[in-house]
């Protein structure tokens, strides 16, 4: 159920245990074989492409157990205004789309799952009918959806869309009130256009632009929180379009870092630079740092929030699956943990996992 975003979602067997926290971590999600077992397909009553293995009973002291909880992607807004991805166990449904979006409402269910700083996105009591066809959702809220206030107009678009996004089945989002299509939001009059999509970008960040006509739109992440408890915020800047090469674009930005006043971290010291452009073959994209992208480290380490950071960033673009790092051209690079970078690697499945 869960999206596979553009590639393989899981972590290379390499590295899962040793690069991606789980549990209470950021990154959640078991590791999954290269090659997985036959899936029936069908369908909800939303109309998503619900896979069988996700319901797929489990054998324990020779009983059938069956799961009752299913890991869902919630796009919440944080203590700073950003709307940000908390991955939550939900009880299973068949409804999964709509569930999700009933998890986004201010005193609902998700009032008790909620992280320290963190709030639902949604007006309270807000109802709403979700139907998914040909890859687009079209949502029909109630009349309490305009209940909002002003300033969360954007956040509520983005957190919508990319909470919806996270399924196979949903490329693109249509809104309604009360059965009536909604061209602008009814608060403050963003536009919406006919369709909504992850293209539209989140948590937009224009400080450095001058002139936006002459530049194009790249989502990277950075840290968010606190040391302890820190977390990945997608943040979608603006870069010329000089810059051909998108994936150069991104890994310059996460260098750069986010703008001064943001409240949020990049764990890439500011002398970091790429030896030569990036190289994608085979939806693996390769990358060739000098060697300050060790950073701080005594030994010749990756740190864990610059290679999750490079992972989730890149993995957003179309057609990068993987990503292999080299270091003056050398292929064995370590994690901070001391493992091996022996293969390339590959999406989370979840992010920022919440556990209770």
């Amino acid at each position: 159920m869960p999206k596979n975003k553009k590639a393989a979602i899981v972590i290379a067997a390499t590295v899962a245990s040793s690069v991606f926290l789980s549990g209470c971590g950021l990154f959640g999600g078991e590791e999954k074989k290269k090659i997985d077992p036959p899936q029936d397909v069908t369908l909800t009553e939303d109309g998503e492409a619900v896979k069988d293995n996700d319901a797929a009973e489990t054998k324990q002291d020779g009983k059938e157990a069956v799961e009752t909880t299913v890991q869902t992607e919630l796009y919440l807004i944080d203590k700073n205004g950003y709307v940000v991805s908390q991955s939550m166990n939900l009880p299973k449904t068949e409804s999964v789309a709509k569930q999700a979006l009933e998890y986004l409402v201010a005193n609902g269910p998700v009032e008790e799952m909620l992280p320290n700083g963190f709030r639902a996105v949604l007006p309270a009591d807000t109802q709403m009918t979700v139907n998914i066809e040909g890859g687009t959702a079209t949502v029909d809220f109630s009349k309490e959806f305009a209940t909002y206030k002003k300033e969360d107009e954007k956040r509520i678009l983005q957190a919508i869309t990319w909470t919806l996004t996270q399924f196979d089945s949903v490329k693109k989002v249509k809104l309604q009130m009360n059965g009536e299509p909604l061209e602008e939001m009814p608060v403050n009059g963003t536009p919406i256009g006919e369709e909504l999509s992850r293209d539209d970008g989140i948590n937009f960040d224009h400080s450095d632009v001058v002139d936006i006509t002459n530049t194009k739109a790249v989502t990277v992440y950075y840290l968010g929180g606190e040391e302890g408890s820190y977390y990945y915020v997608p943040v979608t800047r603006r870069v010329s379009n000089k810059i051909r090469n998108n994936a150069a674009a991104i890994v310059n930005e996460l260098i750069e870092g986010p703008a001064y006043a943001s409240n949020l971290l990049s764990d890439f010291q500011a002398d970091v630079k790429l030896l030569d452009d990036p190289k994608l073959e085979g939806g693996k994209l390769t990358l060739n740092f000098n060697e300050s992208i060790y950073g701080s480290f005594e030994e010749k380490m990756v740190s864990e929030h610059a290679l999750n950071s490079l992972v989730l960033s890149l993995t957003e673009q179309e057609g990068i699956e993987s990503v292999a790092l080299m270091v003056k051209g050398e292929a064995n690079v370590l994690t901070e943990k001391g493992e091996k970078l022996s293969e390339p690697v590959t999406r989370p499945e979840k992010v920022n996992t919440v556990s209770f």
